[in-house]
């Protein structure tokens, strides 16, 4: 045994609880490594016949309104401007003026330095009556790479924190976890934890990014899950949208499972959220059926369960408007974020 397998890590409570009081980098290699193999073939073969499900009608009506409910409405990109925030803000509170009946979203999605902008826009359009229960949810810790020392990583949660959002979407550090290094990417999601806690001793949620397009095999996505929910996560994430191939159904597959395997260990439900890639109703609803006849319906709701995008919302505005007039809208029906 090395010195460095030896060192303790960092006490999160789960992980202790699990574990036991003797918390080190080798009875945490120990854990995971001892879970058992993924079966791709069964897995794709199991995702592949969830996809064959089709719902019709009032079940498709209710589907497309749960999913603009799930929606974590995002904007990521180099360009963002506060205009683009508040334009952004107004669509998650009113997605479809033309008809009030639509849902809200569940969140916002933005770089940390927005979030000041979404927070304001939201929280106006509170006082002004609206029925916001938007929360402002903010990528942080060097999104997308991971790629900076720790005390930054700490630094970019708190400032957003600070600044208004209600969650953090951390990334891990993919490449000390491809090199086996699991102490230090467990280490690095307790302090991000830390980090969420508010001034009032609230905690900003926390949802953790493994960048499953990285990490080659489906026996990683599962310890990766595994880990990030044993260090504190609140929500295990596909991706950062950044990297190909993003969110897929047998990866979110394996990841519901293994959040069903917790909930049956602990008695806890930890939240899952696809992201990227998921652009248009048909694909979406193969994610409902998936998360219904894995972990239940009761997970479908937005403290359990979220799509990180940002074209899908507009695909639903306009099968849901076919839905209840017979026909598509012309282009101009939805904005273009």
């Amino acid at each position: 045994m090395t010195i460095e397998s030896a060192i303790a890590l960092a006490p999160a409570e789960r992980a202790v609880n699990l574990i036991g009081a003797d918390l080190t980098e080798k009875s945490l290699k120990l854990h995971l490594e001892g879970l058992s193999g993924v079966d791709a073939v069964g897995l794709e073969q199991r995702a592949a016949g969830l996809g064959t499900r089709s719902i019709k009608t009032t079940s498709k009506a209710w589907a497309l309104d749960t999913i603009i409910k799930l929606i974590d409405l995002t904007t990521l990109e180099g360009a963002d401007t506060p205009g683009k925030i508040r334009s952004l803000a107004a669509k998650a509170v009113l997605p479809d003026p033309s008809d009030a009946s639509t849902p809200q979203v569940a969140a916002v999605c933005v770089y940390g330095d927005m979030v000041p902008y979404a927070a304001d826009a939201l929280g106006s359009a509170w006082s002004n009556g609206s029925d916001n229960g938007i929360n402002v949810a903010a990528v942080a810790t060097a999104f997308p790479s991971g790629r900076s020392s720790l005390p930054i990583k700490i630094a970019d949660t708190k400032e957003a924190v600070a600044n208004g959002a209600d969650e953090i979407d951390m990334v891990i550090d993919r490449g000390a976890f491809l090199s086996g290094k699991y102490g230090v990417v467990f280490d690095q999601i307790v302090a991000v934890k830390e980090a969420c806690r508010r001034e009032s001793g609230t905690y900003a949620h926390l949802k953790v990014i493994l960048e499953t397009g990285e990490l080659n095999t489906y026996d990683n996505v599962r310890k990766a899950s595994w880990l990030a929910i044993l260090a504190g996560g609140d929500f295990i994430k596909t991706s950062t949208g950044k990297v190909a191939p993003a969110a897929t159904l047998p990866v979110t597959l394996l990841m519901l499972e293994v959040v069903r395997d917790w909930h049956l260990l602990t008695g806890e439900k930890i939240g899952v959220k696809p992201a990227g890639g998921i652009r248009s109703s048909k694909d979406a609803i193969k994610y409902l059926v998936t998360v219904a006849e894995t972990v239940g319906e009761e997970w479908l709701q937005p403290h359990l369960f979220r799509f990180g995008a940002s074209s899908l919302l507009n695909d639903v505005l306009m099968q849901r408007q076919k839905l209840s007039t017979g026909h598509y809208s012309g282009p101009d029906y939805v904005t273009i974020d």
